[in-house]
Formats: structure tokens, C-alpha cells, sequence
């Protein structure tokens, strides 16, 4: 069926294909430009993006640009960096769900992209005869790495240049509570470096509050992390800590063995022959 734009001869279809093409370099491009690319009108490359956007198949940046989403990134891996975003979200299900069941609790994993954290979010199961979850079943959220527990715990691990690009990208308040000074927030990265333990209260959204920790794959390097919804950080915490470090040790040697297997058998092409199991002490 052809679309209503100044091109009739074209379908819907073939406009959808040329705008997701113009993302097969992985980049993040304007409307401008991807309404170029496209060969359309920007108003039809809008509500097409807008649409795309609807379904999970793009996403919006901070600066209002496009991006491949997850959800589509998992079905084509075009690059070393999403074939093991799609490694890490299929392997962390099974574990987001026994989390999730062990602790009655939200959970979710989160994946750092510039200065924020894209998350996909496992709602509360308690029905342990439930049918295991899906990808496609999960919930997309964008927060902020510096307002958020899963943020905090990758930022904590992530190189220097990383933690820089986040404070001049600009640190803004979203609640009274959010962290908005960089040596505050490098402080506490420091510590959770010797913790693991990234934590967030009110900071993104008033009354929520999380604690996260880094899934390791050899090195001090990190994939992701998985977060947990608490109801505070008190001394009821313990147990929530306990049922997050047994998810993400197992995540973390479950990877880091397959990692290792796929760089050997493919003659090691991202360079991770040497990874540890080990998170750094």
C-alpha cells in the first residue's frame, strides 16, 4: 500500500525499510538526517520515526536524535558491541526471573549508553508455575546514569573518559535528592568500587528507591547490571543484597565463559581471550 507523501510510487513499507537503513552504521542520527538519507519529506520521516519509536524499533536520545532500540538490536547483531548486548539480555532473563521471584521485587538490566542507562524492567513475579518471561514482554525505560542505582554501579566501573563525558554532559536534578556536584558523585563511585553496591533513593523519581550491581565479564570490565526495586536502604536491605550478589556472580561467570569461548572459536575477535572470571577486589 503506498503511502499519502509527495512520493505515491513508494510503499510504507519500503519508506520504514529506507529510514531503519540509514541506521546500518549503528550511529545515532538526526531527523534531518535521516529523513535524507530516506529520500523523504521530514514530516513523513517524523511520523514514521515516531511510529518506529511507538514499537521499540528506535529510540530517542538526551538531544532528541535516533538510535537503534534494543528490542531490534537483539535480532541482528551488526557490531562486536550489540551481538553481546543480545548475549547478555538472553542469558540474564532466567536470571532476572528467579531474582524476581526470590525477592517478590521489580527488577531490571540495565545497559549504559553515554550518559544514560537503558533499562528493560521485569515486573514483580510471585507465580513461581508462571510461563518464563520474554524479551519482547520486558519493559524499555531510559534513565540517567547519575540519578540511577544500575548507572551508578556501571559508571563506578566504566573508564575515566566515561565518568567525564556523563559531568560535562551536565548533571541535572530531578528530584531535591539527585546528585548534581561531580565530586559528590565521583566519591561515591569510589566507594561503591570497594562495594559493588550501587544504590539510589529519590534521586530519579521521588519515593523509589534501588540498589544494583555490575555484571563483570573479566577485568573490571562490565556488560551490564542488574537493578532491584527496594522499599528503603535499611537494615532490611541485607537480604536484597544477598539475593542480588548470588544473581549477578552467576550472570557474571555464565557470560564471561561464553565470551571466552566465542573469542576463541573466532579467533578471539574482540579482543577478550583474557577475561577473567573474577570481578577486581
Amino acid at each position: 500500500m503506498a503511502g499519502n507523501s509527495t512520493d505515491p510510487g513508494r510503499s510504507v513499507t519500503s519508506k520504514v525499510t529506507a529510514i531503519l537503513m540509514s541506521f546500518a552504521d549503528g550511529g545515532v542520527h538526526t531527523l534531518t538526517d535521516v529523513a535524507t538519507a530516506a529520500d523523504l519529506p521530514t514530516s513523513t520521516a517524523h511520523r514514521l520515526a515516531s511510529e518506529l519509536v511507538a514499537w521499540r524499533l528506535l529510540e530517542r536520545t538526551e538531544d532528541r536524535s535516533y538510535r537503534i532500540a534494543l528490542p531490534l538490536r537483539m535480532i541482528g547483531c551488526a557490531n562486536t558491541e550489540y551481538c553481546s548486548d543480545t548475549l547478555t539480555v538472553r542469558r540474564a532473563l532466567p536470571v532476572l526471573e528467579e531474582l524476581s521471584r526470590a525477592t517478590r521485587g521489580e527488577v531490571g538490566l540495565g545497559i549504559l549508553r553515554g550518559s544514560v542507562v537503558q533499562l528493560l524492567q521485569v515486573q514483580p513475579c510471585v507465580d513461581r508455575q508462571a510461563e518464563p518471561i520474554h524479551a519482547e514482554s520486558l519493559q524499555h525505560s531510559t534513565v540517567p546514569a547519575h540519578a540511577s542505582a544500575s548507572g551508578k554501579a556501571l559508571l563506578a566501573f566504566s573508564p575515566a573518559t566515561v565518568v567525564d563525558h556523563v559531568i560535562d554532559a551536565g548533571l541535572p536534578a530531578f528530584t531535591p535528592h539527585t546528585i548534581t556536584s561531580p565530586d559528590v558523585l565521583r566519591q561515591i563511585l569510589a566507594t561503591i568500587r570497594l562495594t559493588q553496591v550501587g544504590t539510589s533513593r529519590n534521586e530519579f523519581t521521588c519515593g523509589a528507591a534501588a540498589i544494583a550491581m555490575p555484571i563483570f565479564y573479566g577485568k573490571g570490565r562490565t556488560l551490564a547490571a542488574i537493578e532491584l526495586n527496594v522499599t528503603g536502604l535499611g537494615n532490611e536491605l541485607k537480604p536484597a543484597v544477598s539475593a542480588l550478589t548470588v544473581a549477578c556472580r552467576s550472570l557474571s561467570r555464565q557470560l564471561a565463559t561464553e565470551l571466552h569461548l566465542e573469542a576463541n572459536t573466532n579467533g578471539d575477535p574482540t579482543g577478550r581471550a583474557d577475561l577473567a572470571l573474577q570481578p577486581p577486589r
